[in-house]
């Protein structure tokens, strides 16, 4: 495979998991798509390649999501996640930052705040594993022993789904299987 395909295909496998992470509005969608081929594939139609890319990996997601079972791993971690939540644990889904976590934890004073980027999620989607910030409201890491960690640890597996510590995140073994919009959503 030459260079140009390589780069073309890394770029598309990108657009796949951008779109079955569900994270976003269809503009921003459209908006990132767009720029990425723009910097990384000057010689395409930026534009008009973004916009078939983006319906033909929607209509793949779509079809596969029709053959998954209930409840999915997705299912399954905001079930994880709504727990949590009501326990005061603040939760992050496709949070752009550490920064932008901090300035939650600062602003809710929650229990704990629990976050996560979107190259985590795609990293969920493509290989079955989300790496799961956990801090506490002072944004002190989580640490083993801490009974903090060992409530969100309870929180996965009384949802189903396998988690462990491991080098400062939590390791949630769950394929972000969320389901695609309806076709005008």
């Amino acid at each position: 495979m030459g260079r140009r395909s390589r780069r073309t295909t890394d770029t598309r496998s990108w657009v796949s998991s951008l779109v079955r992470s569900g994270v976003g509005t269809a503009d921003e969608l459209s908006r990132q798509v767009t720029e990425a081929l723009r910097a990384d594939h000057p010689d395409l139609d930026a534009d008009a390649v973004a916009s078939r890319w983006i319906a033909e990996e929607t209509a793949a997601w779509r079809s596969d999501a029709s053959r998954w079972s209930d409840p999915t791993d997705y299912d399954r971690l905001q079930r994880a996640f709504a727990s949590l939540t009501a326990r005061g644990i603040v939760v992050l889904q496709g949070c752009p930052d550490h920064w932008s976590a901090r300035d939650v934890a600062r602003s809710h004073a929650p229990v704990g705040i629990a976050w996560f980027t979107p190259p985590d999620i795609w990293h969920s989607v493509d290989e079955g594993m989300l790496e799961v910030n956990l801090w506490h409201a002072s944004t002190a890491n989580a640490a083993p022993g801490d009974a903090l960690l060992d409530e969100v640890l309870a929180a996965f597996e009384s949802a189903g789904v396998r988690a462990r510590f491991d080098e400062g995140r939590i390791e949630v073994s769950a394929y972000w299987r969320r389901r695609p919009p309806g076709p005008d959503g």
